[in-house]
């Protein structure tokens, strides 16, 4: 699976584009652009002076501020890096700012309710372009991202019916530029599919998480001692960020409540064949599930290679 960034763009897709959030994705984001040439002039925004501090030390923009209206004045592009909740509030703030016909897009995994939360606040000038990196990792913070975060990984535009076209060409370039894959799709059908692929995995991982933390008959220390491979996957997942994954739940709620509701009738059936010793349902079952892993290999969204919590450390942090 190559992780390596094709060569510089000889013209940037953008002359001035502005981050707002400058943690995980956001960072990313601020140093793919920058070793990509994919942006003339970078300017961060964050509402965290630590963070921006943060971000200035390493370098991931030619300016820095926590006035939201001041750091997207001049910019083409405009992405939110905030957890999805606080779009409205961000929208609002920097919309008597924005320059006519500037693009606003963001990187949230939930895009029904993004496109409902800021259609009505942006400005009728502004183009909105929503999309969404399915990339990531458990950790948070400026000091956390790195520039080969999106290669070979997908990003999704949701744009609203009747999005200005040549916005979402701008955007594909932008995304293309720093490695990823980009697919456009409608936004209520992203939502289920990412309540699947994404969010409710995340969901069982929190639980399962909590559940061996509240079992009595299982100290903690021997619930991290004696981790297994599936459970150090569970936990990994687990420590993402708290806020973000509030957010996610809140605002895709209904999408979730539905994979959640045929994810329980599935658990129930193996509940079934486990209690009724049903050995050739298990099989089948897993020989299926197995193939789904196989598939994503193939795709090149994961290495077959064995790990077993083990991975040997690459240079994905370069580019800072």
């Amino acid at each position: 699976m190559s992780e390596r960034l094709g060569p510089p763009l000889d013209e940037p897709v953008f002359d001035e584009l502005a981050i707002i959030g400058i943690g995980l994705i956001g960072s990313s984001l601020a140093r793919a652009i920058r070793r990509q040439n994919a942006a003339r002039r970078i300017v961060v925004a964050d509402a965290s002076e630590e963070a921006l501090g943060r971000a200035e030390a390493l370098g991931l923009g030619d300016a820095f501020t926590t006035d939201l209206a001041e750091g997207v004045r001049n910019a083409d592009c405009v992405i939110l890096c905030a957890p999805v909740g606080a779009n409205a509030a961000i929208g609002r703030a920097i919309a008597p700012a924005l320059k006519l016909g500037a693009i606003v897009s963001d990187v949230g995994s939930v895009k029904a309710d993004v496109i409902a939360a800021l259609q009505p606040v942006l400005p009728d000038h502004a183009r909105l372009v929503p999309a969404h990196p399915v990339a990531g990792t458990e950790q948070s913070g400026p000091d956390a991202g790195f520039a080969t975060l999106f290669v070979n990984r997908w990003s999704i535009l949701t744009p609203p019916e009747g999005a200005d076209a040549a916005a979402v060409a701008q955007v594909r370039r932008l995304w293309e530029a720093i490695g990823a894959n980009v697919e456009v799709m409608e936004a209520a059908h992203h939502d289920l599919v990412l309540a699947i692929t994404s969010h409710v995995p995340h969901l069982i991982a929190y639980n399962i998480v909590g559940t061996a933390a509240d079992l009595e008959d299982v100290t903690r220390s021997e619930v991290m001692k004696f981790s297994a491979g599936g459970f150090r996957d569970f936990t990994r997942i687990a420590a993402s960020d708290p806020t973000m994954w509030r957010d996610v739940f809140l605002h895709n709620k209904d999408a979730v409540l539905e994979m959640l509701g045929r994810f329980s009738e599935d658990l129930t059936a193996l509940q079934r064949m486990i209690r009724r010793g049903d050995g050739d349902g298990l099989f089948a079952l897993f020989t299926r599930t197995r193939g789904i892993r196989l598939g994503i290999v193939a795709q090149g969204q994961e290495t077959a290679a064995p790990d077993f919590g083990r991975r040997v450390p690459d240079d994905g942090k370069a580019g800072r």
